[in-house]
């Protein structure tokens, strides 16, 4: 896999098939399009998605990974390669400090906290800054992850409703629901959290790490790659809680952007276009990086995080997660 290719976005119904050491495109309202193997870091597919196994052999020989959404953003699965760039020495110590308590709950510890300075960030209101006070006193108190999560959890819960307060009324969340989230404000969250979700996961698949040894969320989510919800809960209020407010604020979105049913909704097509978009050009945007000296992409800041926590597994350097600095 290349850390260096681009992630192709499929928010239309399409055929992936193999041309020679491409891949070709075929979408019902327009001219097949071929990307170079080469070129391809993964691909996120939004709509239905017709593969057969020639075009799985190449993608998986150059390690891409296809990501699949459901109809209400969920992060459905992935067709993944058959070889990763784990190491076995980066695992044996990756699982050596997952299984000691105190070293799990610390680094668990550090996500919670980081997570509810980023949501308070992306909000930008001093609405949540008594709960984000109480919060460290709170997270120090917790003795599990399980403690932790529930701590999150409420922290959040009072986050959503702050947003609420931000968003017009057909925006709303009222409320975090989920498969089926109930809400245009809630399609939009679940689509951009799962988004994130495949942005991290495709990050760790460049490492040498396992994405499915996680601290935080290590005994909550047997069926998920824990380390990869781990490493998403910072940069969901970037790409998330953010995105939904400004996309308020500047009138992007409307309701056609929405198919709604009985307790249900989900992104139209266009709705789907419109926020691939809309992450795209978020992932794109570039800050200048105080360790690095030099411009760096949310991309890239992704990628970055999961290189702190192989640091952390060979090296033993401490994990501080991802906050904004700009």
């Amino acid at each position: 896999m290349s850390a260096s290719g681009r992630s192709y976005w499929l928010t239309e119904p399409c055929r992936i098939r193999r041309e020679d050491n491409s891949i070709r495109i075929e979408r019902t309202d327009g001219q097949p399009v071929r990307i170079p193997i080469t070129d391809i870091r993964d691909l996120v597919v939004f709509d239905n998605a017709d593969i057969n196994t020639a075009a799985v052999s190449l993608l998986s020989r150059h390690g891409v990974t296809v990501h699949l959404l459901d109809h209400y953003g969920n992060y459905a699965g992935a067709v993944t390669p058959a070889d990763d760039m784990s190491s076995a020495h980066v695992i044996r110590a990756q699982v050596t400090l997952t299984a000691d308590p105190q070293t799990r709950l610390a680094v668990a510890q550090s996500l919670v906290r980081a997570t509810a300075a980023n949501i308070a960030w992306a909000l930008d209101t001093d609405l949540l800054d008594g709960p984000l006070e109480r919060l460290p006193a709170q997270v120090e108190a917790c003795t599990s992850t399980e403690e932790l999560m529930g701590i999150e959890g409420n922290f959040r819960r009072t986050a959503w409703g702050v947003l609420d307060t931000l968003l017009p009324p057909w925006l709303r969340l009222d409320g975090r629901t989920r498969r089926p989230p109930s809400n245009a404000g809630n399609a939009f969250i679940s689509y951009l959290n799962a988004i994130t979700y495949a942005r991290v996961l495709t990050a760790i698949r460049c490492t040498p790490l396992h994405p499915a040894i996680g601290f935080l969320h290590s005994d909550t989510d047997r069926r998920r790659n824990t380390l990869a919800l781990d490493l998403a809960e910072p940069f969901k209020p970037l790409l998330a809680e953010r995105l939904l407010r400004r996309a308020a604020a500047q009138r992007t979105l409307t309701t056609t952007d929405f198919v709604s049913d009985v307790r249900s909704a989900s992104l139209s097509q266009a709705g789907r276009k419109k926020v691939a978009v809309m992450v795209r050009e978020e992932l794109a945007t570039t800050v200048h990086h105080r360790q690095l000296k030099r411009k760096a992409s949310y991309e890239e800041l992704i990628h970055l995080e999961a290189l702190k926590l192989v640091r952390l597994c060979l090296e033993g350097t401490t994990y501080k997660p991802f906050r904004p600095w700009w």
